[in-house]
Formats: structure tokens, C-alpha cells, sequence
């Protein structure tokens, strides 16, 4: 059993010791929980339960600590994929909600897996998500003061493995900060989110360029075909280097192999497998 997870990126130049340190101490508490949760519960249930910690924790760009979109509202994406029976869902752009992963993991269940705008929240109130307001004092700060511009190549995400063998990969996002509203990022598509029975990749960076070379989809079709997870996260990455991309991901491979690597320095992550790794 095994599980990675990560909150995005950060820059040594603008983010102090302090936000270091806590991110840190957030991603190692989160791993552990998650950790602790994967013992008795499936690789499904344990990326939802990651996922849902890290959006309600301000220092990530998901849930509670979203961007602002240029209209002054919060959008948020979130996807989850089951490895063992390749089914994907997700949800783009919903509103009001507190953990938009959680309706993604509910939408597995029915036969239209993806949602969009309005129909998302329909579809969320009607299963008794209730109404929250994600915009933060800080968020609304940065939105009018237009810092968040500066700052914007945040995503959360989660990849595990179960005591059965089974991968899933979860992903969700507040967006990037001033897009124009409604832009569709990664995070709800098989580029930014993939698993099947032999890998599980969740991405981060712009997703613009993610989508361009289908990031994860095409790491997992290698891991599939034959690569190892390192090899095959490497080919993929000088391929985006090619286009100049930013990304980075997290992913676990059925034989057990963990690997995370990012374009530009510096994804924050976390790892457990009965012994935590923390970004340093």
C-alpha cells in the first residue's frame, strides 16, 4: 500500500520560510491521515478522502483556497478515475460547493460522469451538497489588489495503491487567477487526472499545456506498454519540455514505484508507504 499526493507549486522567490514550513507540516499531516485511511479503505475512497483534506486547507489552490476568476468568482474542477474499472468523472467549473471532488467521485455511479457549470451544482444539490462560499478574506484581498496573477500553478492532487493491487488518482483545482470565466483547465480531464490497473498520474502546472500533450493519459500508456514510471515520466517530460511546458506530476506504478517530478522547481508533495517523505 501506497499513496503520494501534492499541492501545487510554489517559488523559492516568493514564498517565504514560513509558507514552506507550513505547507510541510500540511502535506505531511495530510499524507499521514491519508495513510492511515488506505488501511482499511480502497485506493477509490482513499484519493477522494486526500483530496478532500488538501480543499479544505488554505494553503492550496482547491476548495477553500481557490483563485478568483476575472468576474470575482470562484469555479472550481476536480476530477477522480478508478485504475481497476477505468472509469472517469469529474466536474468542471461548479460553483458553491466544499469538496467538488466528492461530487466527482459520486457522478462514478452514473452514466454521464462528467458535468459542467449549472448541471454540476444541479446535479450536487440534488444529492445534498450544500451551498458554501469558497472566497476567503485573503483570496478576495488578492483578487482586488490582482496578487493572485502572480501565483497561479496550484492544483491537489492524490495518487494510491491498495492492500488489493488497485490504483485510483484523484485531481482538483481552483483555477489559475483572472482566466477568463468558465476556461476548462486539466484537472477534470484525462490529461490532468489517469489511472488504469498498471499506473495512476495526477498533474499540476498550467493546464493548458498539460492538455496539449495529454500528459497524463500518455504517461500511463507507456507505464502500460511497457515502461518503467520513471522512464516513462521522463520521456513525457522532455516532450513537454519541447513545447516549454509547466507541469509536474505525481504517480504510482503497480510494481510499487513512487515518482513525482516537476518542469520548474518547486512541486510541493507528500509520500507514504509506512514510512513519510516530505518535500524539502
Amino acid at each position: 500500500m501506497k499513496l503520494i499526493i501534492h499541492g501545487g507549486f510554489f517559488s523559492e522567490s516568493d514564498t517565504n520560510q514560513e509558507t514552506k514550513k507550513a505547507k510541510q507540516d500540511a502535506l505531511a499531516e495530510i499524507a499521514t491521515l491519508s495513510w492511515q485511511f488506505l488501511q482499511s479503505h480502497t485506493s477509490l475512497e482513499t484519493v477522494a478522502y486526500a483530496v478532500s483534506l488538501l480543499e479544505d486547507n488554505l494553503l492550496f489552490n482547491a476548495g477553500l483556497g481557490s483563485q478568483i476568476q476575472s468576474d470575482g468568482k470562484v469555479r472550481l474542477s476536480a476530477s477522480i478515475m478508478d485504475g481497476k474499472t477505468q472509469k472517469f468523472a469529474g466536474v468542471i467549473n461548479i460553483q458553491d460547493v466544499q469538496h467538488p471532488v466528492q461530487v466527482a467521485s459520486l457522478l462514478l455511479r452514473y452514466e454521464d460522469n462528467v458535468l459542467s457549470g449549472d448541471g454540476a451544482v444541479a446535479f450536487a444539490r440534488k444529492n445534498d451538497f450544500a451551498h458554501f462560499d469558497p472566497i476567503t478574506p485573503q483570496r478576495q484581498s488578492e483578487y482586488e489588489l490582482k496578487l493572485n496573477q502572480q501565483n497561479n500553478k496550484g492544483t491537489v492532487g492524490c495518487v494510491a495503491l491498495d492492500a488489493s493491487g488497485d490504483i485510483a488518482a484523484a485531481t482538483s483545482t481552483g483555477g489559475k487567477g483572472f482566466e477568463i470565466p468558465s476556461r476548462v483547465s486539466d484537472s477534470a480531464t484525462v490529461a490532468g487526472n489517469y489511472a488504469n490497473a498498471f499506473a495512476g498520474i495526477s498533474c499540476t502546472g498550467v493546464g493548458e499545456d498539460i492538455v496539449s500533450i495529454a500528459l497524463s493519459a500518455r504517461i500511463v500508456t507507456r507505464v502500460t506498454d511497457g515502461f518503467t514510471l520513471k522512464e516513462a515520466c521522463d520521456k513525457s517530460f522532455a516532450e513537454l519540455k519541447a513545447i516549454e511546458g509547466f507541469a509536474g506530476v505525481i504517480g504510482i506504478a503497480a510494481t510499487g514505484d513512487v515518482y513525482h517530478i516537476d518542469s520548474h522547481p518547486y512541486m510541493v508533495w507528500a509520500s507514504h508507504d509506512g514510512n513519510l517523505q516530505v518535500f524539502n
